[in-house]
């Protein structure tokens, strides 16, 4: 387990327990902390002792959920910098002619996702949702990009097809999206890679 696993995971039993133990401590008229005109998440040691128990446990509260927000981020910023990082998403615009049941993902010939899709999914994607499929990082240079797409097009007619698309990575942040379409013209799926 690396140190950043660590201390999300111990963020997030600490908050656990907080929010567990929030309700056994309140009492039946906490003290709105809005309306004490004290910002509760920047609240002293000594302004903390003289308040009621519940409206202390709420600024914990409020702290820890800060605090894990800002490891969050951290994290992001530390293990995908903006310099290295790639992100690919998943976009759906075939209405009812493709149901996407899994994806594939490669980059330089290297599996790096595969993704199953459940009908609730599938149904998410195609009323507009975006996946984000995968997100790493790759140094500059050439790189090939592989989705290999397998799912039932008209008439449950299984489809397994993929799409390539080479591109060069530069310093900066770079986005690749996997586009389902459906043909205007003969109702079947079509498959893209394209560079956002």
């Amino acid at each position: 387990m690396t140190l950043s696993e660590s201390y999300r995971l111990c963020s997030k039993l600490v908050l656990m327990l907080c929010l567990a133990a929030g309700p056994a401590f309140s009492s039946p008229n906490p003290e709105p902390s809005s309306d004490s005109g004290v910002d509760a998440v920047n609240i002293t040691p000594a302004a903390m002792a003289e308040q009621p128990l519940a409206v202390q446990i709420e600024s914990l509260k409020k702290q820890l959920i800060k605090l894990n927000r800002d490891l969050f981020i951290l994290e992001e910023e530390l293990l995908f910098p903006a310099s290295t990082q790639v992100s690919v998403l998943l976009a759906v615009d075939a209405d009812k002619t493709f149901s996407l049941d899994s994806v594939k993902l490669k980059i330089d010939d290297e599996v790096v996702t595969q993704y199953l899709y459940t009908k609730r999914q599938m149904h998410a994607l195609q009323r507009g949702g975006v996946q984000r499929l995968y997100m790493g990082n790759l140094r500059a240079g050439e790189h090939e990009v592989t989705a290999v797409f397998i799912g039932y097009g008209p008439d449950q007619r299984e489809y397994k097809r993929a799409a390539t698309l080479t591109f060069t990575k530069e310093t900066g942040q770079k986005t690749i999206e996997l586009k389902i379409s459906a043909s205007e013209g003969s109702y079947q799926p079509e498959f893209s890679v394209i560079e956002s």
